[in-house]
C-alpha cells in the first residue's frame, strides 16, 4: 500500500502534464481531418517520402549508435580498469556536451569546422586557398559527428560504472587455465558486459532516434526524420492529421524500446560478482597502456571538448573583413562582446536584458530541482522495492509492473517535443488549468525531461541499501524515522545531490519547449542565444557567443559538482 501511495505522486504529474496536454494536441490534431482517420494513416505508409523519413529516422538513429559505441568503449574501459591523475575532471569535461542545448552545439561546431571556423580559416591561410576546403554544414557527417558529441558520456557512464565493478578475478582464472587475451573477452567479460553496452546503446538510440535540433540545424533542409517532419508538417504545411500520426508512430517506437530499456537495466541489478572499485582498478603501468591511454583520451576529449573550446575562444575574436574575402579575415581580440551583454541598448533583440534571462534560468533551473526531487524520490523508492532475485510468481509480476513503471516514465525524453509543446499551449490556457500566462508552466516542462534522469540516479543508490542494515537498526529499537534519517539518507544524500545537480543542468540547457513556451518577458539562456541569432550582424552573432560561453562555464560547474559527490560505481543513466 506504501508502495502505491508513492507512485501516486508521479503518477499524477505525468498524467496531468503528459498524458493531458499530448491527449489534447492529438485529439484537435486528428479531427481535423475531415476523410477519416485512417486517412493520414494510409497517407504515411503509401507515401514513398514518408517511408523514407521512417527509414532515415532508423538509419541515421542505427549508425550515430555504433560510432558512438565503438568511441565510447575505449573509453569505458579506461575508466573501469585504471586509476590515473585527472580522472574526475575527465568524467566531468566529457558530461557538458550532454546537457548544452542544441543551438549551443551548432555553434560549437561552426566556429571549428564551419565556413568561418578555426580549421578551414587556418587551412586557408596555411595553403593560400581562395575558399574553404571543408564542408561540414548540412551534411551527414554533421549529425552523425554531433550525436556522438551528445552521446559518448552515456557510453562512458553506463558501460564503464559497470565495467568498472565487475571482478577481474573471472578473466584471471580463464587466462590461468589458457584461454588466449581475445578468448578471454569474447567468452568472459563481453558476455558479463552485455546488459550495460545493450542498455546503453538503446538508450543512445532513442535519443538519436528522436534528435530534433541536431537534425534542423546542422542536417539543413536535404535530411528529414520524424520528429523534423512532424514540425515541419506542424509549422509549415499546417498538416495536423499527419503529423499526429506522425507523433502516434514515434510515440509507438520509442515506448517499445523504453520497454526493452528497462528491462536491460533490470537485469543489471542481477547478482553477479561485482567488487569494489579501489579492488579493481590500477595504474597503467606499462609505456603500451600509457600509449594506449593517451590517443583513447586524446581522441575523446578532441571529439567532446574541441568544439566548445573552439566557441569559447571565437567569443574573444572579433572577425572583419568581407565573406567574399575569406583567405584575408581581419582577427581582433575584444571583450566587447560580453560588455554588450550588460548593456541597455533601444535596438537590442530583448525585452530584457541577457543578465535577467540568466538570472530566469536560474530561477527555473531551481524550481525543475524542487520538482524533480519531489517526484523522483518516492519514484525510485518504488522501483527498488521489487526482489528481483526471488522467482517467486508475485514477484515476477511485480518486477514486470516495475519494468512498464519505469518505461512509462522514461516515456516524454522519447515524444516529440513540438507535439508536446503544442499540447503545453492547447491543454494549459483554459479551465481546470489556466496557467498560459503563468511562468511556473517552464519549469514543468523542464521537469519532465529532467524527472527521469533523477529517477535513473536515484535507483542504484537506493538498490545499494542492504536489507540487513535496516533489520539491525530496527532491533536495536530505532523507528521507522530513525531508520530512515540514520541508515537511508547518509547512503542516498549524495545521490540526492547528484540528481538536484544533474536536474539543474538539464533545465539550464533545455530549449524545445523553452523554445514554444516562454514568454517575450521571462526568456531562458537558450531562448536568448536564439534571439541573437535570429537578427542578423556580426555584434549579435558575437553576443549569442558570449552567452553560449557562460552557459557552457556554469553546466561545466555543475558536472565537476556531480564527480565530486557522485556514489562511486553508480551511474547517472
Amino acid at each position: 500500500m506504501k508502495r502505491i501511495l508513492f507512485w501516486l505522486i508521479p503518477i499524477a504529474f505525468l498524467a496531468t502534464f503528459y498524458l493531458y496536454p499530448l491527449v489534447s494536441i492529438l485529439k484537435i490534431s486528428l479531427e481535423r481531418t475531415q476523410t477519416g482517420i485512417l486517412t493520414p494513416v494510409l497517407d504515411v505508409f503509401n507515401s514513398i517520402s514518408m517511408l523514407r523519413v521512417i527509414g532515415f529516422t532508423f538509419g541515421q538513429a542505427g549508425l550515430s549508435t555504433l560510432l558512438t559505441l565503438i568511441v565510447g568503449l575505449p573509453g569505458a574501459y579506461l575508466i573501469a580498469r585504471y586509476r590515473f591523475r585527472g580522472k574526475a575532471l575527465f568524467r566531468a569535461l566529457t558530461g557538458v556536451p550532454f546537457v548544452m542545448p542544441t543551438l549551443v552545439t551548432a555553434m560549437a561546431f561552426d566556429s571549428l569546422l564551419g565556413v568561418h571556423g578555426w580549421v578551414n580559416v587556418g587551412m586557408m591561410s596555411i595553403f593560400h586557398l581562395e575558399s574553404p576546403p571543408l564542408e561540414f554544414s548540412y551534411t551527414l557527417w554533421a549529425i552523425l559527428l554531433a550525436h556522438i558529441f551528445y552521446n559518448t558520456t552515456i557510453v562512458l557512464r553506463i558501460v564503464g560504472d559497470y565495467w568498472s565493478r565487475l571482478d577481474p578475478r573471472l578473466a584471471n582464472a580463464a587466462r590461468v587455465l589458457g584461454a588466449s587475451q581475445f578468448q578471454t573477452w569474447f567468452n568472459i567479460t563481453l558476455p558479463l558486459l552485455m546488459p550495460a553496452i545493450a542498455a546503453a546503446s538503446l538508450l543512445v538510440f532513442i535519443f538519436d532516434f528522436t534528435s530534433f535540433g541536431v537534425i534542423l540545424v546542422l542536417g539543413g533542409p536535404h535530411f528529414a526524420t520524424l520528429e523534423t517532419e512532424i514540425y515541419y508538417q506542424t509549422t509549415a504545411l499546417f498538416n495536423l492529421p499527419l503529423a499526429a500520426v506522425l507523433s502516434i508512430l514515434q510515440l509507438i517506437f520509442t515506448l517499445g524500446m523504453m520497454l526493452v530499456y528497462s528491462k536491460l537495466i533490470a537485469n543489471l541489478a542481477r547478482p553477479l560478482p561485482l567488487r569494489s572499485q579501489m579492488l579493481v582498478q590500477r595504474p597503467f603501468g606499462s609505456w603500451r597502456r600509457r600509449i594506449f591511454a593517451v590517443i583513447v583520451l586524446g581522441v575523446l576529449l578532441t571529439l567532446l571538448i574541441l568544439p566548445l573550446v573552439s566557441l569559447a575562444a571565437r567569443s574573444f575574436i572579433r572577425i572583419e573583413g568581407e565573406r567574399g574575402q575569406l583567405n584575408q579575415p581581419q582577427k581582433s581580440f575584444t571583450l566587447d562582446f560580453y560588455r554588450q551583454l550588460v548593456i541597455s541598448q533601444k535596438q537590442s533583440a530583448f525585452t530584457v536584458s541577457p543578465a535577467t534571462a540568466i538570472a530566469i534560468s536560474l530561477g527555473y533551473g531551481l524550481s525543475t530541482v524542487f520538482f524533480s526531487l519531489l517526484l523522483g524520490i518516492p519514484a525510485a523508492w518504488s522501483l527498488t522495492q521489487s526482489n528481483l532475485s526471488n522467482p517467486d510468481r508475485h514477484t515476477r509480476m511485480s518486477q514486470l509492473i516495475g519494468v512498464a513503471l519505469n518505461a512509462f516514465l522514461m516515456l516524454p525524453l522519447g515524444t516529440s517535443a513540438v507535439t508536446l509543446g503544442l499540447g503545453f499551449i492547447v491543454a494549459f490556457n483554459h479551465p481546470p488549468f489556466d496557467l498560459g500566462s503563468s511562468p511556473i508552466l517552464i519549469p514543468l516542462a523542464h521537469t519532465l525531461v529532467a524527472f527521469p534522469f533523477v529517477v535513473r540516479s536515484l535507483t542504484p543508490a537506493l538498490q545499494s541499501i542492504q536489507s540487513r542494515l535496516r533489520y539491525a537498526a530496527i532491533t536495536l529499537g530505532a523507528s521507522p524515522r530513525q531508520v530512515f534519517y540514520n541508515i537511508d539518507m547518509p547512503i542516498i544524500g549524495r545521490a540526492v545531490l547528484v540528481s538536484a545537480v544533474f536536474a539543474f543542468s538539464i533545465s539550464l540547457g533545455e530549449f524545445g519547449a523553452s523554445s514554444l513556451l516562454a514568454r517575450p518577458e521571462y526568456p531562458t539562456v537558450p531562448v536568448a542565444i536564439y534571439r541573437y541569432l535570429s537578427h542578423p550582424g556580426a555584434s549579435n552573432y558575437g553576443q549569442a557567443l558570449a552567452l553560449s560561453t557562460i552557459l557552457m562555464v556554469i553546466c561545466t560547474l555543475s558536472m565537476v559538482a556531480i564527480e565530486r559527490f557522485r556514489v562511486a560505481g553508480m551511474g547517472e543513466f
